[in-house]
């Protein structure tokens, strides 16, 4: 667990519009508001959602010296949006990814001759076609026909007509058009963006997990047990317990320098140097070690519950070793370092587990895993093949010694400082100042499945973004979505509204029922899951000057 000083945080309630600053402002807080002015400046004439004449307002708060928080609300209720039901095949109500995107789209035949059925069967069906941008990395066209049923004024409208269809034999979604992503669409919008100077900041500006990785909190827990002046949600994580430990990033995860997740294959992460000092996008991969007396073995993970690879990018993964987002590989023939970081007790299973004390040495080989750790000691795990390796370099009082290391773009060691901190995260949006989204490269494109892009990316959903502009400031971005009184964003559009407020390089962390933003001690946004604000599994959390 991170340490930190707590107690409230210090917000000065400081309010400016785009351009105005009241009189009362302190010396202090002026050069502040400025700052975030200067920071927004790029973005005057307005986000680019929808037409430009959409009518858009701006408020900026100064949270403490070098933090501004601006709240902009574009657009406005758009009659011609609407409610209908999209005939699709979702997860189902009792799915443990309640972001997991329905199978929504087909190839024209089967979706005329779904929509000829329905129409036989009384209902008011048509076929669209769905299309996508080109990205980066992605052709974009035609991703497939969905089928929709009827027009309605409302969710409840939707609603019984989608219990009419499920009583006839059918299965939809109600839906709101607002979110499919239509650069016609009047909005409305809420972003929040957070922006860290550090010319003037003198607090911190860091991740949190929590007491331990394996399990879950909500972004208003970790910030306000830390004293956090504000807060966003961070990186992805596992969620269903079948996919690995509920809480564990899904991808790499640094804190005070310490490596406790490894990355997803060449993933983009968010790397937070000296407290937002300075802060980049960097893509790694890593390679990891336990050395013995006379030899040493590979590692394929860290902290997570072997066999069970979130998102994928792992070695010698099933179905695939490239990052596929949302799925959970699988891999028989793993070796898996624990710190007491993980939680009160290792993953239990077959296969073998070295104990190591304090000072690496084995204090005992245990079969099936899993169990409580020696206080200040560690673990390597080891299923299928991997156990005959482990249970030959490792014996009762040998001692042995796990080393783990990032790797950049070019292969070369990356050693984070004890005041670094690398968030997980995909796809990249923006890289020197131009858009560059790359959901292929980042597991965003499922081969054969394009509903899961439609869902994922081209649809709009709440979203959290991260990066730095120009002048060295780190900004954080949340967008409420998924109602009709914030439509979210598409990933194209989050790159865009990136650029726009001025960032130099932007990447997407988690968003959907995750995005969340905190800040004196209350939650601001309108966090998307039916139940309330999601436990996640990491923070980044920007706390007060601790001088």
């Amino acid at each position: 667990m991170k340490k930190r000083l707590c107690g409230a945080a210090a917000v000065l309630g400081v309010l400016a519009t785009m351009g105005a600053i009241p009189a009362q402002a302190t010396p202090d807080a002026q050069p502040d508001a400025q700052a975030g002015r200067q920071a927004l400046s790029s973005a005057a004439a307005g986000l680019p959602l929808g037409p430009s004449d959409l009518p858009e307002t701006r408020t900026t708060r100064i949270l403490q010296p070098g933090v501004t928080l601006t709240r902009i609300v574009r657009g406005n209720a758009d009659a011609a949006l609407h409610w209908t039901v999209e005939m699709s095949i979702p997860g189902g109500d009792s799915s443990p990814d309640p972001d997991a995107p329905p199978s929504a789209l087909k190839d024209k035949a089967s979706a005329d001759e779904l929509a000829a059925h329905l129409k036989q069967a009384g209902f008011t069906a048509r076929v669209e076609e769905v299309t996508t941008p080109k990205v980066a990395d992605y052709a974009g066209g035609t991703l497939g026909w969905r089928v929709r049923v009827g027009t309605f004024d409302s969710q409840s409208a939707a609603t019984a007509e989608r219990a009419r269809l499920k009583t006839a034999g059918y299965t939809g979604s109600a839906v709101f058009t607002g979110w499919d992503g239509d650069a016609k669409d009047r909005g409305p919008w809420l972003v929040d963006v957070l922006t860290i100077d550090p010319r003037r900041f003198r607090g911190g500006l860091e991740a949190s997990y929590g007491p331990d990785l394996e399990n879950r909190e909500t972004t208003s827990q970790l910030a306000n047990a830390a004293g956090a002046t504000a807060a966003v949600n961070a990186g992805f994580f596992v969620l269903d317990p079948a996919a690995g430990a509920p809480g564990d990033p899904a991808g790499v995860g640094v804190y005070d320098g310490r490596l406790l997740s490894e990355p997803v294959n060449g993933r983009p992460g968010l790397v937070i140097h000296s407290n937002g000092r300075q802060t980049e996008i960097t893509r790694f991969t890593w390679q990891g070690r336990v050395v013995g007396r006379d030899t040493s073995l590979s590692l394929t993970g860290i902290n997570r519950v072997p066999g069970l690879i979130r998102n994928c990018g792992g070695e010698h993964d099933i179905p695939t070793s490239l990052p596929l987002h949302d799925v959970t590989c699988t891999n028989p023939d793993e070796l898996v370092s624990f710190t007491p970081d993980f939680g009160k007790s290792t993953p239990q299973g077959e296969g073998v587990e070295a104990v190591l004390d304090a000072h690496g040495r084995v204090v005992q080989l245990r079969s099936p895993r899993g169990g409580a750790l020696p206080p200040g000691g560690s673990s390597v795990q080891a299923t299928g093949r991997r156990v005959a390796e482990l249970k030959g370099l490792a014996r009762v009082g040998d001692r042995l010694t796990v080393k783990a290391s990032l790797l950049d773009q070019q292969g070369h060691p990356v050693k984070p400082s004890a005041t670094t901190d690398i968030l997980n995260g995909g796809p990249e949006l923006v890289r020197d100042g131009q858009l560059h989204v790359t959901p292929a490269t980042d597991g965003m494109v499922h081969p054969g499945d394009p509903s899961w892009y439609y869902g994922w990316v081209q649809k709009r959903n709440p979203r959290t973004l991260a990066g730095v502009d120009a002048a060295g400031r780190t900004v954080l971005i949340t967008a409420d979505g998924r109602s009709t009184s914030a439509l979210g964003l598409s990933i194209v559009e989050s790159a865009k509204i990136a650029k726009a407020l001025g960032l130099r390089d932007a990447m997407n962390l988690d968003g959907g029922g995750s995005t969340t933003l905190v800040a004196d001690r209350n939650v601001l946004n309108h966090p998307s899951d039916t139940t309330g604000e999601r436990p996640v599994g990491d923070a980044v959390l920007i706390l007060p000057d601790k001088s």
